[in-house]
């Protein structure tokens, strides 16, 4: 019965992973094409607004993903439940700040930032 929870538990945390990385690389593909093709923003404060961001992404990425033994492809640790309170939701709250603030500055300017 255990076992079925740790796959449970995985199947759900590469699923969560893999939505959160594509919509990461789709917003943030979409606001530098934005910047560079129709009108500039400020690249050193995306720089620096979006590190944070970056930082939850991988600290979430290391710990949730699920290990898996590399010669009998057996579940070896389902990673850490990503829908668990705490740390990892405020982790989640910095990642959707910081998306809320892209498309913010994407549609009202350099301004857009101060909703970070």
């Amino acid at each position: 019965m255990a076992q079925k929870a740790k796959k449970d538990r995985a199947k759900a945390n590469i699923s969560t992973l893999n939505t959160l990385h594509i919509t990461a690389l789709s917003l943030n593909a979409a606001f530098i094409l934005f910047s560079l093709l129709i009108r500039r923003r400020s690249f050193l404060t995306y720089a620096v607004l979006s590190l944070p961001s970056l930082i939850a992404e991988f600290i979430l990425e290391t710990t949730g993903r699920p290990k898996y033994d590399a010669t009998t492809k057996a579940l070896k640790s389902a990673g850490e439940d990503l829908a668990a309170e705490g740390l990892t939701e405020y982790m989640f709250d910095v990642i959707w700040v910081t998306w809320a603030s892209l498309v913010a500055v994407v549609v009202c300017g350099n301004w857009g930032w101060l909703v970070w």
